[in-house]
């Protein structure tokens, strides 16, 4: 239709320019070509207008007022790399695109000095999951894939490097992750407590401090609340962006905080976030409820265990799997982390399930340490109490609440001493710092340091553990009670 009106206006035109084939036609005849003329003309403008309108509306529809670093494209974003599988020999990585990328693959192959890993890279085809971001309202109603590949049969404590895209045109930069040994070996990972609020303008300062101060860090563990309303785009958007290459490169244990549930649209039920499973690639416990799958699993790194716990809900299934998981463990040193806090510092909050119920079996299975969140304010503290205030005294566990995003709360010092009763000792505590956490394991010590968002060491304590008898002592480097 608009070629021919376009021949319309060529032939207006052409009369116009040659006026003397114009004066030598009819009167009539005239008459009627001017007229059939000027209505082409009319109609030709009248189309090209609407089409500049429904050209118009199908960006307002599709993108509406977002940043461009929201919008889907044919390039792969928001690359994610988690642990599925033992992780000497395998890893996950996660990654989105618009819906024109029908087929995803990723690439992989063991780094080398120069350019010629290419040459030996292996290509495993993605698994495909359309979302919707409209299933919340809050969002833009666009749809988008999802793509996931999970590398196996890698081998331990090797470089690799690998990339994600269309097999074509639209791929990734080549990317770098190492696996772990097989045996118990030097082990670093970053610990933040929830970023939540404000997250692109200042949390991204504080994980770029982290990589910066641990740039060998193996894993991270995002102990909840990574955003703050569970469903909105935006936010997951914000959250991505702050980390950028970190995301990918960094491999992640994503912990579900309160804010990771919300209800959807009308509903009044709280609804784990519609873009978690999507977006991490996680181990899934079968023998668990399905709603705690991907949101409760183990990691066994070099000798280390780490459980993942979501103090959301199912909490008795879930006591039942603490028992089963530290039963079982062979591991040097066991982790938990769960976002609520096990002694809560901050006023108004009290996890009394946590400690009547789940602390009795990190005694039993003399657990190592806990990384919470969810209080907005910090505090370290240990089990059983200290009779004196020598360092060097045995202890049970270690247990930090930490915050790493601009949301803070008020200590409650009158409920932390209120913990005495259960042989909780409150070592340093903080308000109005954001914070980040370096976590190393090396032969008989964990170090454990953190930093505040400028990078300036805060706290600092070293367990040493005898492996055989599971005896352990606790050396403050700077104890300060505040």
């Amino acid at each position: 239709m608009l070629n021919y009106l376009y021949l319309q206006q060529y032939r207006i035109m052409s009369i116009k320019n040659n006026p003397e084939n114009y004066s030598c036609m009819p009167k009539l005849f005239k008459s009627k070509l001017r007229i059939s003329l000027y209505v082409n003309f009319f109609l030709m403008n009248l189309m090209i207008f609407l089409f500049s309108l429904k050209v118009s509306g199908q960006h307002q529809h599709d993108h509406g007022e977002l940043h461009h670093w929201e919008i889907p494209s044919k390039n792969p974003d928001r690359i994610m790399l988690t642990f599925h599988g033992d992780p000497s020999s395998s890893r996950a990585v996660t990654w989105r695109t618009d819906t024109s990328i029908k087929k995803a693959f990723a690439q992989i192959s063991e780094a080398t000095v120069n350019s010629n890993f290419t040459e030996n890279s292996e290509v495993y085809n993605a698994v495909k999951e359309p979302f919707d971001l409209g299933l919340y309202k809050g969002n833009n109603s666009l749809k988008v894939n999802y793509h996931s590949v999970v590398f196996k049969k890698l081998k331990p404590n090797k470089l690799y490097v690998y990339r994600v895209g269309d097999g074509n045109k639209y791929w990734s930069e080549w990317i770098q992750f190492k696996t772990a040994k097989k045996e118990y070996a030097p082990t670093k990972f970053v610990y933040f407590g929830d970023a939540q609020n404000d997250v692109l303008s200042h949390w991204s300062r504080v994980i770029r401090m982290a990589y910066q101060t641990a740039p060998d860090a193996s894993f991270v563990i995002h102990a909840g609340d990574l955003i703050n309303s569970a469903h909105s785009d935006y936010e997951w958007a914000q959250w991505y962006k702050a980390g950028g290459f970190i995301h990918s490169q960094w491999t992640a244990i994503p912990v579900v905080g309160n804010h990771e549930f919300r209800p959807l649209n009308n509903g009044k039920k709280r609804k784990l976030a519609i873009q978690w499973k999507p977006q991490f690639t996680l181990p899934v416990e079968k023998e668990l409820n399905t709603k705690l799958h991907e949101t409760v699993y183990t990691v066994d790194y070099q000798d280390i265990r780490i459980i993942v716990l979501n103090s959301n809900g199912k909490l008795e299934e879930q006591t039942k799997y603490i028992d089963q998981q530290l039963k079982t463990s062979s591991a040097k040193w066991n982790i938990i982390t769960c976002h609520h806090s096990v002694f809560s510092p901050a006023k108004g909050r009290d996890f009394e399930y946590a400690r009547k119920k789940w602390k009795p079996l990190f005694d039993k299975y003399n657990v190592d340490i806990v990384l919470n969140g969810h209080d907005h304010a910090y505090a370290r503290g240990h089990t059983p109490k200290i009779s004196t205030n020598n360092d060097g005294e045995n202890i049970g566990t270690m247990y930090i609440t930490s915050v790493s995003g601009p949301k803070q709360y008020s200590l409650d010092k009158q409920q932390i001493l209120g913990y005495s009763k259960q042989g909780y000792q409150l070592d340093k505590s903080a308000e109005q710092t954001q914070f980040f956490q370096v976590i190393t394991v090396n032969e008989d010590k964990l170090t454990y340091v953190a930093y505040n968002a400028l990078g300036e060491e805060y706290d600092r304590a070293i367990i040493t553990k005898d492996f055989d008898t599971g005896q352990k002592k606790l050396l403050q480097m700077k104890k300060i009670i505040k």
